[in-house]
């Protein structure tokens, strides 16, 4: 891939693709850029939290263990191409999973060592950490502990191997194995360029493709290896377990409404918890907003603050804080807020009045 730049439209130049030294350079850009891993190819909705890295189980240190908003646990192994023993890094990977399966029966223990790595590396509790990135109310943290140590328990990991440069051989190898197995594994290619004091990294994903394919033939909601898409009959059923029939036809009233007004209705995978985001492409191709089948509301702010819909959305903030049960941070344009069902139900009206007044052209039937 070639890499040209040039200022209004002169001194054209080619960038020569950076080498990368040293791995754990690979290790540091993903905790400070955690969208350097395109996670958000699979699904929009995934958010990932790298909680430790170097965390140690009895096969050694796993370069960085990860979570997501479903409490998907990932492996991070970075590689360097030229490194000899980049042909075991899926071999690797699947050892680090299998200690941490046999040695944690007892998941309270990987529990207790994971939040001793996180204490270290943000000083903060685990528990803190996950409220604070991934706006949750304390049932919901609780509830997401809960799922990890099940991950745990039943040996249910993702991974995902970096490297400056995948092989034709690695790239058949993930395919293989997604193709013939409940494992999830996704390699990362990161294709770096530097120019004066810019950093250029272009990353390519590899093994979601064949995952998918495997996927639309899993039941939705499953909680295997292989996932589904939620669709508006599986996500209602499981919304109205979670939260009772009354609440879950005033929020397919909502559905209702963001599916006439939105350009877009993406249903999220989730093993455990189904979602569906609506994406009003007059602002942006990033959903705004994003509903849960355990009834809550994620506003997801953090997706237009330095964007070109920044002010839409900044607008749209403006009028939530009007409405009681909408209390949001000062840097809530940097931030995705969790808004519990019984803040938001109470003043769903008034909500979308707020949706219908502040997204240009939202209203396709006017």
């Amino acid at each position: 891939m070639s890499i040209i730049v040039s200022k209004d439209g002169k001194n054209a130049q080619k960038l020569e693709r950076t080498v990368i030294q040293l791995e754990n350079y690979l290790q540091q850009y993903i905790a400070e850029n955690l969208n350097s891993l395109p996670l958000y190819e699979i699904d929009e909705n995934i958010k990932l939290l790298v909680l430790a890295r170097e965390f140690s189980t009895g096969s050694g240190p796993i370069d960085a263990l990860g979570v997501d908003g479903e409490a998907n646990i990932y492996i991070i192994e970075t590689k360097l191409y030229k490194n000899a023993d980049k042909r075991i890094v899926v071999a690797q990977m699947l050892d680090y999973g299998a200690s941490l399966w046999s040695n944690f029966g007892d998941a309270n223990d990987f529990m207790a060592k994971l939040d001793t790595a996180v204490n270290a590396k943000f000083n903060v509790a685990l528990s803190q950490k996950l409220e604070e990135f991934y706006g949750l109310e304390v049932e919901a943290v609780i509830e997401f502990l809960e799922r990890l140590k099940q991950n745990v328990r039943e040996g249910r990991f993702r991974f995902v191997v970096l490297m400056d440069r995948l092989d034709k051989r690695l790239k058949d190898l993930i395919a293989f194995v997604n193709r013939n197995s409940r494992f999830d594994i996704l390699g990362v290619e990161w294709n770096f360029y530097q120019h004066q004091d810019f950093e250029i990294l272009i990353p390519n994903l590899y093994g979601a493709e064949i995952k998918k394919e495997v996927d639309n033939h899993a039941p939705v909601g499953t909680v295997s290896g292989a996932r589904g898409k939620w669709d508006e009959q599986s996500f209602f059923a499981e919304l109205a377990r979670r939260v009772g029939t009354e609440e879950a036809e005033s929020i397919h009233e909502f559905y209702i409404f963001s599916d006439e007004h939105a350009d877009e209705i993406a249903w999220g995978s989730g093993n455990h918890k189904g979602s569906f985001s609506s994406i009003f492409r007059s602002i942006s191709d990033r959903s705004l907003y994003t509903v849960n089948s355990h009834g809550s509301l994620q506003l997801n702010f953090n997706w237009h603050g330095d964007s070109d819909s920044s002010g839409y959305a900044e607008k749209f903030g403006q009028k939530l804080q009007q409405l009681a049960g909408f209390d949001l941070p000062p840097d809530y344009m940097q931030r995705r807020i969790g808004v519990a069902v019984e803040q938001w139900m109470p003043k769903l009206a008034e909500l979308i009045e707020v949706i219908k007044n502040t997204i240009p052209r939202a209203d396709r039937s006017e």
